[in-house]
């Protein structure tokens, strides 16, 4: 298959879910998360746990970026904008994230904060010889975004550019995999592993997934590919023999991007993260090597990112983590809606919450 409308085929579609139908064996379950945000947005839009058999429970995981940035480190960005006059560089996404004091980078923005929204990082460099004010960039994302990430950051250190910083928020994979293997209350028997991570990475970064003998399935984000990534894992737990398994060739090799990890290699290194809903986690996110730790905004402002648990109410860290649905939150479609949200799960387009609210509202939830 070479086009999309290829990848959304109605018979395609239902000859797989007739071999998935054929294949699932009475009386077992099968519990599967996919990682991914995109997965999950996709997941809820076309349905799948409606048209799947009902022994396969699919739950969504850690796979949205904002939504895992603590709420510390959401609030260490508002405690900056109160006391300093700079400019502020960030994805959209970040926009109507809630800090504790339920402001958001919308209300600042509106009461006068310079805050602007970029698709690339690399749009800063058009700024630096306009102004004298510090330029910040809050770095997000996992490892797909952070090679740009990390251009920008060696672009600026090569063009020795004093007024710029960067909130470090960068988190990667491999720690937030093994807590989720490690927890015996979730018990998952595959993983749709995130193609946009893995086309950096490669496919050996859920080598640990295999080695616990859980499926892995590397897939992309049309009906199809997740469909067959469905059907791959549901083999592999019949059969009892596990690998990581690419089916998104057409995109992802088996050894990623290797300029796009010497990038990150030459800024970050790995370091511990606090996660939301999770607390700290080893190998999890990356630090600003000591060359670049002059661009660190935390340490340039004297910032503090303190322990500060989710909103009274939310579910957003249980609901990160598969734990909960956000059906199983009282506030999901109530007070908190894309339009007022109380924790970033309904604030991305990534969020669980927001791909719940969009695609699968159910009256009889409310």
């Amino acid at each position: 298959m070479k086009y999309i409308d290829e990848f959304r085929n109605p018979s395609i579609v239902n000859d797989i879910l007739t071999s998935i139908n054929k294949l699932v064996i009475k009386g077992r379950s099968y519990k599967i998360m996919e990682v991914c945000g995109t997965h999950t947005m996709a997941i809820a839009k076309y349905g799948l746990r409606d048209i799947l058999p009902d022994n396969i429970d699919l739950v969504s995981g850690p796979g949205c970026p904002v939504c895992v940035i603590s709420q510390g480190e959401i609030d260490a960005i508002f405690s900056l904008l109160e006391k300093e006059d700079v400019i502020l560089f960030t994805y959209g996404d970040l926009m109507k994230t809630p800090g504790s004091n339920n402001e958001s980078l919308l209300t600042y923005k509106a009461k006068g904060v310079d805050i602007r929204i970029i698709l690339s990082p690399i749009d800063m460099l058009k700024e630096i010889e306009n102004t004298n004010k510090e330029l910040i960039f809050v770095s997000i994302g996992f490892e797909t975004t952070s090679p740009a990430n990390a251009i920008l950051i060696k672009e600026m250190y090569k063009r020795k550019i004093k007024n710029f910083s960067v909130f470090p928020y960068n988190k990667i994979m491999p720690g937030i995999i093994d807590v989720i293997l490690r927890d015996k209350d979730l018990n998952i028997d595959g993983f749709i592993c995130p193609g946009h991570v893995a086309a950096v990475t490669g496919t050996n970064l859920f080598e640990p997934i295999v080695k616990k003998n859980r499926a892995a399935v590397v897939a992309g984000f049309e009906i199809i590919d997740i469909l067959l990534a469905i059907r791959a894992i549901v083999l592999q737990v019949n059969n009892g023999t596990f690998r990581v398994e690419n089916l998104y060739k057409r995109v992802v090799s088996d050894n990623g991007n290797s300029l796009a990890r010497q990038h990150i290699d030459d800024v970050f290194e790995i370091t511990s993260s606090i996660w939301r809903g999770v607390g700290s986690v080893e190998r999890s996110g990356l630090a600003l090597k000591d060359d670049f730790q002059q661009y660190n905004v935390l340490n340039k402002f004297d910032l503090i990112i303190e322990s500060i648990y989710d909103k009274k109410g939310c579910k957003c860290g249980e609901i990160l983590m598969g734990k909960k649905s956000p059906y199983e939150c009282s506030l999901f479609s109530k007070e908190c809606k894309p339009e007022s949200p109380i924790g970033p799960c309904m604030v991305s387009t990534e969020g669980t919450c927001a791909a719940y609210y969009k695609y699968m509202v159910k009256s009889e939830h409310y």
